[in-house]
C-alpha cells in the first residue's frame, strides 16, 4: 500500500482534525482517558481512512473489516472518528460521558454503531479478537480483523494466552488478523517501565510465535507498509509494536 503525497497529506490534516475534536470533546465532558486516545489517534486514522474495508452507509456491514480497540479507555478516540464518518451525529459528541448519554469512556457495541466489540476490562480484546477472526473462517467470509492493544494491558495474563493461542491457530486456519500495541510507554499509575516492566517486549511476542516489529505509531507510510506486509505473511501471526507519545499533539 504506497501513500503518495495527496493520500498522506490527507492522512495527516484528517489526524490533526480528529485530535482537535477528540481534546474539545474530552474538555467538554470534563472527564475522559486523552493521553491514550490521542496516542493511537495516527494509527486509527489509517486504518479507517485507507485501510480497512467499510461502508460508509452501513457501519455494521456484514463484510466489514473489524477493529477491536481492546484498550477500551481510548473510545473517545473512537467516537470522534465515527462522527467524522457520519456514523454517529456530530453534535451527540456533546453528551459524551454525560449522565442518560449513551456514548460512556467505554463504548458500547450494541449501543454505538460501528463499535465492533464493547471492551474496558483491559486484557479480553485479543481473544475477541481470535473470536472474529475464526468466525470469518467458519463464515466463509474475507474479512480482517485489527485489534488494538494497550502496553499496560499487556500486563495482563489474558493477552498472552490469546497471543498463544492466535500462533498455535494461525497458520492452520489463514487467519486474517493483526494485532497491534500502542506502545505509549505510560499506564494510569505511572511509567510501564516503573509499574511492571515489559521489555525485552518485542521479543516476549516473538517468543510466543509471532513475526514482532516496532516501528514509528506516527508514520503513516512506515505504518502502512507493515500492514501490508502482515498481510502477505501467513507462516505466523504479525504483531506490530507502535511506539507512540501519549497525549501526542499537546
Amino acid at each position: 500500500m504506497l501513500l503518495d503525497k495527496e493520500k498522506l497529506l490527507m492522512l495527516e490534516t484528517k489526524a490533526n482534525q480528529l485530535r482537535h475534536k477528540t481534546i474539545d470533546t474530552v474538555v467538554d465532558a470534563g472527564s475522559g482517558h486523552l493521553g491514550g486516545a490521542l496516542s493511537m489517534i495516527d494509527a486509527a486514522t489509517l486504518l479507517y481512512y485507507q485501510v480497512m474495508n467499510i461502508n460508509l452507509d452501513d457501519p455494521d456491514w456484514e463484510d466489514r473489516d473489524r477493529f477491536v480497540m481492546s484498550k477500551g479507555h481510548a473510545g473517545i478516540g473512537l467516537i470522534t472518528i465515527f462522527a467524522d464518518l457520519g456514523w454517529v451525529p456530530e453534535e451527540d459528541l456533546k453528551t459524551f460521558n454525560h449522565t442518560g448519554s449513551k456514548y460512556g469512556i467505554h463504548l458500547d457495541s450494541n449501543v454505538v454503531p460501528g463499535v465492533d466489540a464493547s471492551t474496558g476490562s483491559l486484557g479480553h480484546g485479543l481473544s475477541l479478537s481470535l473470536g472474529m477472526a475464526l468466525a470469518s473462517k467458519q463464515l466463509k467470509k474475507d474479512y480482517y480483523t485489527y485489534c488494538m492493544l494497550g502496553d499496560g494491558e499487556c500486563q495482563e495474563g489474558s493477552v498472552w494466552e490469546a497471543a498463544m493461542a492466535i500462533s498455535h491457530l494461525y497458520k492452520e486456519k489463514q487467519l486474517k488478523l493483526i494485532t497491534m500495541v500502542d506502545r505509549n510507554k505510560a499506564q494510569i499509575d505511572g511509567e510501564t517501565e516503573d509499574i511492571m516492566s515489559l521489555e525485552p517486549f518485542q521479543d516476549k511476542w516473538t517468543a510466543f510465535g509471532f513475526h514482532a516489529e516496532t516501528i514509528d505509531g506516527h508514520d503513516f507510510e512506515t505504518m502502512a507498509k507493515s500492514i501490508d506486509d502482515a498481510k502477505k505473511r501467513t507462516d505466523k501471526p504479525t504483531c506490530i509494536i507502535l511506539d507512540t507519545v501519549k497525549g501526542k499533539g499537546v
